[in-house]
């Protein structure tokens, strides 16, 4: 069999991206953050209100709506030939290949000579290859539409000094994009670098400097703005309580810090290192664009999140671009050393990983080996396996694929990064084909939701709610339609019905005296969360 030439062509890239952004898309939804977004897109694509995103129906203003806005086309559209949580996510794995195509487009424009090739292939890898994005890329969070417009902004950068008004036009509409996505801390960061870039680096201070910003400036106001004047247009009230969350600091800077310092660690990886390595070997050069500005703009997403807050991962997300343009510059400059340590490390994690997998499955399977599927069983009560033949089908065609991959890739600077990347998509495939069933038996609100639907009467005027969680009010609208208003302590006989979400061990959040309780569910195998439904007795 012939090697497979490094670095990877663009259609080899784009297999594997499809292998890694199409799997386990389908899944119900997951809390916290993934129930929020399937609910928001949910209620839009029903038609619903697309200025102020809803969950249950209680206004959701933490994140502007570009991605439900763009999700709630994929569902209405695709729902046709698909499940709709497949449809919705679908516009999950479209924002990831956008971000992976920029991202090479953007590394590709901004390297010359011998390196371009190296790493216009190391940008997309480095990206897909991040730890953080194994499972958040297959969920419904807005954080994705960010990394994609921002992948954007900085493919226009290489364009800035030959076409200054369209590359700057480019750039603003992705920062404003951006804007739309997700928390404005990184577009703020990275036009804070662009701007540092033109009165630090020597190349672009030049007369195309005042057209690229101008032009920038212009487009990222109109796109930035649309939604907040639609929005005050709307509901200034709306308007207000969205600027007081985006605008106050959510969590201790200390806390944050420690928060984002060790998740980072393993979210960003390997393009930590990476960019760090990227920066060493080409210390003298960093007055270039093509490092000044990635370096900074990563630099100043983490302390502007960690200031800000709150210590959630996907706040991560957005940076993942910057960093792996940064890293992508020095793949090439890799001592034989490191690169073949990273080679290594990867090969050997995901093959055993990935035969971890294939174990468990045979033993969720066929019983064997007993302790294993005894175990596996435990961590899903009731679950009844079935043999899907497709998923085998598409797991094995992964496995192979891998295999050929460890054994037929020629040697050369790409090949760490590319075996990376191959090993988080067969790490996520196989686990997505083969896993899927018992995962979202644990995960899924499906049968808490039906469950209780079941003992809700048909003519209760409403039903109440006591210490129930935004993503658990998400998964039970969804589900079931169930929409409790918050339990009003003076008056309990407003809403006849309440559901409490509280602990399996004791029951001292229930409402006392007077109330019947009706049910008392929960999750397979959930030690934390259980859900109690009681009537007010007349």
């Amino acid at each position: 069999m012939p090697r497979l030439a490094l670095p990877p062509s663009l259609a080899w890239i784009a297999l594997l991206a499809a292998a890694f952004a199409l799997p386990g898309l389908g899944h119900d939804p997951w809390k916290p953050l993934d129930a929020i977004g399937i609910s928001i897109v949910s209620a839009m694509a029903a038609g619903g209100d697309g200025i102020v995103p809803r969950v249950a129906g209680v206004p959701w203003l933490y994140d502007p709506p570009l991605y439900h806005w763009v999700a709630a086309v994929f569902a209405r559209v695709f729902s046709i030939v698909m499940e709709p949580l497949a449809a919705t996510r679908l516009a999950s794995a479209a924002f990831v290949l956008a971000a992976l195509w920029l991202a090479r487009a953007a590394a590709r424009d901004w390297t010359a000579g011998e390196e371009r090739a190296g790493a216009a292939a190391a940008a997309p890898l480095i990206l897909l290859g991040s730890v953080g994005l194994v499972v958040r890329a297959h969920e419904a969070v807005p954080e994705l539409a960010a990394l994609a417009a921002l992948a954007g902004a900085l493919a226009a950068l290489p364009h800035a000094a030959a076409r200054p008004t369209a590359s700057g036009a480019a750039f603003g509409a992705g920062l404003g994009l951006a804007f739309l996505s997700a928390a404005w801390i990184a577009p703020a960061a990275l036009g804070v670098a662009v701007l540092a870039a033109h009165l630090a680096c020597a190349e672009w201070r030049s007369r195309s400097a005042l057209p690229f910003l101008s032009a920038a400036s212009v487009v990222c106001a109109a796109v930035a703005a649309s939604w907040p004047l639609a929005l005050a247009w709307r509901s200034p009230e709306q308007l207000a309580a969205w600027w007081s969350l985006a605008s106050q600091p959510q969590g201790a800077l200390g806390a944050n810090l420690r928060y984002y310092a060790v998740t980072g660690s393993w979210f960003a990886w390997p393009g930590w290192p990476l960019a760090l390595w990227s920066a060493w070997a080409l210390r003298t050069r960093l007055a270039e664009p093509r490092l000044f500005v990635p370096a900074a703009a990563t630099l100043l997403m983490f302390a502007g999140t960690a200031f800000w807050g709150p210590p959630q991962d996907v706040n991560l997300i957005a940076a993942l671009a910057p960093l792996a343009l940064l890293a992508a510059q020095g793949v090439s400059r890799l001592r034989r050393g490191a690169a073949a340590a990273l080679d290594w490390f990867g090969v050997m994690t995901f093959s055993f990983f990935a035969f971890l997998v294939w174990l468990a499955y045979v033993a969720m399977m066929t019983g064997v080996p007993p302790r294993l599927a005894k175990n596996f069983a435990r961590q899903a009560p009731g679950l009844v396996t079935q043999f899907e033949p497709l998923a085998f089908a598409l797991a094995l065609a992964l496995t192979l694929g891998w295999i050929a991959m460890v054994a037929f890739t020629a040697r050369g600077p790409t090949r760490g990064v590319l075996r990376w990347a191959a090993g988080v998509a067969l790490l996520w495939g196989t686990f997505a084909n083969l896993w899927m069933p018992w995962a979202d038996h644990q995960k899924s609100y499906r049968a808490v939701a039906l469950q209780l639907r079941s003992k809700i009467p048909v003519d209760a005027p409403c039903v109440a709610q006591k210490g129930l969680g935004v993503p658990q009010s998400a998964a039970l609208d969804y589900h079931a339609g169930i929409r409790p208003r918050a339990f009003r302590v003076l008056n309990p006989g407003a809403c006849p019905l309440l559901i409490v979400q509280g602990s399996p061990r004791h029951e001292l959040d229930a409402p006392g005296a007077g109330w019947t309780k009706l049910a008392d569910v929960g999750r397979p195998g959930d030690k934390l969360e259980r859900y109690r439904l009681y009537r007010l007795n007349r």
